[in-house]
């Protein structure tokens, strides 16, 4: 905490949270000098969280504007051993992103630097993202509107048939894996389309929106489409693979735009090219970007790809500013932080 001494602030943002949106909500939460500092954006920005990779080379950068401050406002500079032991006025870091995965949280701790991050800045955006991934894939638009908008043939028309036309959400089972901040959002928007929406997540007591189902296998069985919302953790990763996948009835639809280890890839890829499985949806994959001899781009005609853009929304970066800004003021207040992790 400050005593009542101006604070010394490092905004360090990139070009998606810009550190001008930092020091905005700042400036609603306390007085003191904000340095505002942009890094470039990584090649992996969501790189693992066991190692401090991210924007890696911007140590030296990080470390000169540091001088001086006891708090750093980040998207993803790299608050690595280095970077801490030369700042030794450094007091606070406040990630705004859902984990601190560029922070050294060992080092800080030894530092005795406070580590924040802001959890549920991008719930909204994910779920709306989700079920939007989920509309394209079940009525082909971005196949259709490639064939007509790039290749000028109006080929699309065969999906008004009955062989080739999609699915609505109405009425149909659609299973949910995980009901956490982005789950439950997309069970509540599920659930006004019509959907029969069913839920498994052992976490997660209390009401929920949709039947709850105990066993993973039921929920694949009885499910036409499933969409993954669970942490990636050692029990989650490879959660679904060709077991799971073999369980759905012929037809169905995968979508994830949680994260990409959930679902083995290969195996996904395998039963879309047998048409087990009638079409998948990925926002998240298991390495990324995702590669160019990925068996995906073959497909094309049955996928819908983009790349990790389910947070991308103004709203994400300017809640994230403020959920951030909000932590420094308690900080600077000496009140409880709400998000700390050390």
């Amino acid at each position: 905490m400050t005593n009542g001494n101006r604070v010394r602030v490092v905004a360090a943002g990139d070009h998606f949270i810009l550190p001008s949106l930092i020091k905005e909500a700042l400036a609603h939460e306390l007085t003191g000098d904000v340095v505002e500092l942009r890094l470039g954006w990584p090649l992996d920005p969501f790189g693992p969280v066991a190692e401090v990779t991210e924007a890696s080379d911007a140590e030296d950068e990080l470390i000169d504007a540091l001088t001086g401050a006891q708090v750093l406002v980040t998207q993803m500079g790299p608050v690595t051993e280095r970077v801490l032991d030369a700042c030794p006025d450094l007091r606070l870091v406040v990630v705004c992103r859902g984990g601190p995965v560029n922070v050294n949280l060992d080092a800080a701790k030894r530092h005795d630097v406070r580590v924040c991050y802001a959890p549920g800045r991008n719930a909204a955006a994910t779920a709306e993202f989700t079920v939007g991934l989920m509309l394209a894939a079940l009525r082909r638009i971005p196949q259709a509107h490639d064939l007509l908008a790039r290749q000028g043939s109006w080929e699309g028309a065969t999906y008004y048939t009955y062989e080739h036309s999609g699915l609505e959400l109405e009425d149909l089972p659609v299973g949910l894996i995980g009901y956490g901040a982005v789950g439950s959002r997309v069970a509540r928007v599920l659930c006004a389309f019509g959907a029969r929406v069913m839920v498994h997540d052992p976490y997660v007591q209390g009401e929920i929106h949709g039947l709850r189902v105990p066993a993973l296998d039921e929920l694949l069985v009885r499910s036409r489409v499933i969409t993954l919302h669970a942490r990636l953790t050692a029990e989650t990763r490879g959660l679904i693979g060709a077991r799971e996948l073999a369980l759905l009835p012929p037809g169905s639809l995968v979508v994830n735009a949680a994260r990409g280890p959930l679902l083995d890839e290969e195996a996904l890829c395998t039963a879309l090219e047998t048409g087990h499985l009638s079409a998948a949806a990925l926002d998240t994959y298991v390495q990324e970007p995702l590669p160019q001899h990925s068996r995906l781009h073959a497909l094309a005609d049955r996928v819908v790809l983009t790349p990790h853009l389910g947070g991308a929304s103004r709203a994400v970066a300017e809640k994230a500013a403020a959920i951030a800004a909000a932590e420094v003021g308690r900080w600077a207040r000496g009140e409880t932080l709400a998000h700390a992790l050390t």
